[in-house]
């Protein structure tokens, strides 16, 4: 072993990328620097090498970049929420019980909803819908009639049958009003088709959360009733004589609720109205909490956007806390305890993987021993600032290497100097760039603009992948998702980068990283080797990512594998999707490939009359148009 690899261990890995923080139990490091995933959290018995995966679908003939599902974790998520809130009820004596229910927007592939209306079964975990797509879908999957199958989102006519049809099977189905209008509709229907309705209302809080998606709660919501119309509806539903109906109260206050205060407060409220219309004579049996319970995306476990203040454990404490303080002081019963959890449960089972195609380095030219006799005023200047560089002197160098290089820029516009001279002016800003970054780091305090240099100096490692299609939360909405290497990790990573994909689109990029103090703006990674691939895992991207990705340069589906551990430590292929080819991709944006195929054709004939090509050069050129046609839309080697 080198002295390098002395120095470096896989310890320092787990530090560096905040694996065992954000990780949540089911991520580790083994001793050959490889990351391990297992299926149940923390239990090391069972871990696969992740890059030994990688090596097993690159052999069965799939090419990066792939989404990889492990399905034993999102059974054990399952688990862990259904019995973190069984284990605070029975510690707290609390008289009801708790019933998930999925919310299907959040991840709907087939394969995830399959998984967790099997696994769930056995705690009844239901399904949310919140059109008549899914609600289509949640009736075809759903077997157990105990689950809750909730219907959020504005109905229709055809909508509300649907729900009314499920009930008459034997669903356990609860339409809840988005409106005040859904009401009539919903009382003419179920006398229409003679079915029992079981009803819930949606409430607009006025407790607000921060975040991303803090507008989904509040007073100016887009969703839910006020309390004016709570009564309205109330007072309709007597005059019809189905306020036995109304069964369930409802709210959401957003998607990732990084404090726990706030889902505290929101319990509160909600569980006031509940009092109240259980004192209106509604025969209440639920109290739907809706989501909002976070990731820890960056492993800060702090009240960060990317992050949560609370464990699951406290998160169901709290909650059944809450609830029985508010409704035993008014004697009201307690009722069965819906959460809409769904990030929190699918987000920890998906990675994506993809590998490392080629890097742009930043590396200083080498500077002349000494300038032109004819070298600019400016120059010299900036020559100057560069020899003088100190500790002492750090940001007046830093101020003054940044007005002269400016200076030379609006010389070369003017005319003033050269190409060639420009260039030298450049070579002598980023060795001096270079330099201040290297005396900084023996400073406790700099400023924010020489703090920043680091990130400047990064490398770009092109990687293959597309950030619109498989990360769109990390361009649109700045979401973090934890990046690193996926083997390799007993090396110390000696360069700074940052990540671009395959789009020709500079917004193409992840250029902000986790990190336990918020966020970076680099990822130490490893110098690439010749004739070996390096591999990269982005990790918690189960949901919404998947369904949110768009075709960004027609780029498609990426290739997909589940994966399910065995008992014993070995795994098995459990799930296998080619990604879109060409082909696919261009039918989706109403292309028909048969007649670019015939088109094309054409062209080619063209070229034979007019003696570009032979004859035997069109069938080779019309292969090569053929094949890209089946082809992935990523690269391939």
């Amino acid at each position: 072993m080198n002295a390098a690899l002395e120095r470096w261990n896989v310890t320092k890995s787990a530090e560096l990328y905040g694996i065992n923080d954000w990780s949540g139990g089911y991520f580790t490091i083994d001793k050959n620097g490889d990351v391990l995933v297992m299926p149940s959290a923390g239990c090391r018995k069972r871990a696969v090498s992740i890059r030994e995966i990688v090596e097993g679908i690159e052999a069965r003939g799939l090419g990066m970049p792939v989404l990889l599902r492990i399905e034993n974790i999102l059974d054990s998520q399952i688990a862990a929420l259904n019995d973190c809130f069984l284990f605070a009820m029975q510690e707290l004596d609390y008289k009801g019980t708790f019933r998930g229910a999925y919310p299907i927007k959040v991840n709907q592939q087939q394969q995830v909803v399959e998984e967790i209306t099997h696994y769930g079964s056995k705690y009844h975990h239901g399904l949310e819908a919140g059109s008549k797509a899914e609600l289509i879908a949640a009736m075809g999957m759903m077997t157990d009639k105990s689950a809750p199958l909730i219907c959020n989102g504005y109905k229709d006519e055809e909508f509300v049958d649907l729900a009314l049809c499920a009930t008459k099977v034997g669903y356990n189905c609860i339409m809840v009003l988005e409106m005040p209008g859904e009401l009539p509709l919903i009382i003419e229907r179920s006398r229409k088709l003679n079915a029992v309705p079981a009803l819930g209302i949606r409430i607009k809080l006025s407790t607000q959360a921060g975040g991303h998606w803090g507008e989904s709660g509040g007073e100016r919501s887009i969703f839910g009733l006020n309390t004016t119309q709570i009564i309205e509806a109330i007072d309709t539903l007597k005059a019809e004589g189905m306020l036995e109906c109304l069964k369930m109260l409802h709210y959401h206050l957003g998607s990732q609720i990084s404090n726990i205060r706030e889902i505290r407060t929101a319990v509160n409220e909600a569980c006031r109205v509940y009092c109240g219309l259980f004192q209106e004579g509604a025969t209440m049996d639920y109290l739907d909490l809706g989501g909002g319970l976070a990731v820890d995306y960056d492993g800060s476990q702090s009240n960060f956007l990317s992050s949560r203040n609370y464990t699951m454990n406290e998160y169901c404490t709290d909650i059944i806390e809450a609830v029985m303080t508010s409704l035993d002081e008014s004697g009201v019963p307690h009722p069965t305890i819906i959460t809409e959890s769904g990030r929190a449960l699918v987000a920890y089972y998906s990675m994506l993987l993809f590998n490392v195609l080629d890097v742009t380095k930043f590396q200083p030219e080498p500077l002349p021993e000494t300038l032109p006799d004819d070298c600019p005023a400016q120059i010299k200047y900036m020559k100057e600032t560069l020899d003088s560089l100190s500790i002492r002197n750090i940001q007046e160098c830093f101020n003054d290497i940044i007005y002269y290089r400016d200076e030379a820029r609006q010389l070369f516009n003017h005319g003033k100097i050269t190409l060639r001279q420009r260039s030298l002016a450049e070579k002598i800003f980023w060795a001096t760039i270079n330099q201040i970054a290297r005396v900084s780091k023996e400073l406790k305090h700099v400023t924010p603009e020489i703090l920043d240099i680091e990130r400047a100096l990064s490398d770009i490692y092109y990687c293959n992948f597309s950030v619109f299609q498989s990360l769109p939360d990390a361009w649109a909405i700045d979401q973090l998702f934890p990046v690193m290497p996926i083997h390799r990790l007993n090396e110390e990573p000696t360069r700074n980068a940052i990540i671009a994909d395959i789009t020709c689109d500079c917004d193409g990029k992840i250029d902000h990283f986790i990190d336990r103090h918020a966020m970076k703006r680099f990822l130490p990674l490893h110098e690439l080797k010749e004739s070996e691939e390096y591999y990269l895992g982005t990790f918690l991207v189960g949901a919404y990512q998947e369904t949110l990705g768009d075709l960004h340069n027609l780029l498609g589906d990426t290739n997909v594998v589940t994966v399910r551990v065995l008992e014993n430590g070995e795994y098995e292929f459990v799930g296998e999707l080619e990604g879109d080819s060409v082909a696919d991709i261009l039918s989706y944006v109403e292309y028909d490939p048969k007649r670019l195929l015939v088109r094309f054709r054409k062209t080619a004939e063209r070229a034979v009359r007019k003696g570009r090509i032979t004859p035997q050069e069109r069938r080779e050129i019309m292969q090569t148009y053929e094949m890209g046609m089946r082809g992935y839309t990523y690269f391939e080697r």
